[in-house]
């Protein structure tokens, strides 16, 4: 009988716990740059319905969260227009890091160390589930996409590339 590999508390599963979010934990090997179809194709799900967690900054360094399928890219362009800022631009790994006080490959936009705001691609929120990084690399867990605008007001933006 195989036992389900424990995972330990972290700062987006007691966020969630201490709102009363209910979620499924899917633990996974973690590969370095193996991204989301990496981590669904190891957990068995379409790569559609894993979230992408994604760190940017405006033109003023000013740190934003993009929710993005996990098989699609966000267009920097059409947010910076949608969100009425000049430009959208990833931050790099150590800047993010700071922002969300998490590790890149790990961040999870419950609990970060800093309040930014969240943006959320609109066709996430149709999706009766999804799977989202659960504080660590290696760590998915499931929620209900409507938790995103409950807890962290998530603006719906239309920002993937096709």
């Amino acid at each position: 009988m195989s036992k389900a590999k424990h995972v330990s508390e972290t700062l987006a599963t007691q966020f969630l716990r201490q709102h009363k979010v209910a979620f499924t934990e899917h633990p996974y090997d973690y590969v370095d740059h193996g991204g989301t179809s990496e981590s669904s194709r190891q957990i068995g799900v379409d790569e559609h319905i894993v979230i992408k967690t994604l760190i940017m900054e405006d033109e003023n360094a000013k740190p934003l969260i993009v929710l993005q399928h996990g098989d699609r890219e966000v267009s920097t362009k059409n947010l910076a227009r949608q969100i009425n800022v000049k430009k959208v631009a990833p931050c790099k790994p150590d800047v993010a890091q700071r922002h969300s006080g998490y590790l890149v490959g790990g961040t999870s936009p419950f609990g970060t160390r800093k309040a930014m705001p969240v943006y959320v691609e609109a066709s996430v929120l149709d999706l009766p589930n999804i799977l989202i990084n659960g504080g660590k690399r290696g760590y998915l867990v499931g929620i209900d996409p409507q938790e995103l605008v409950r807890l962290l007001k998530a603006t719906p933006v239309s920002a993937a590339l096709e």
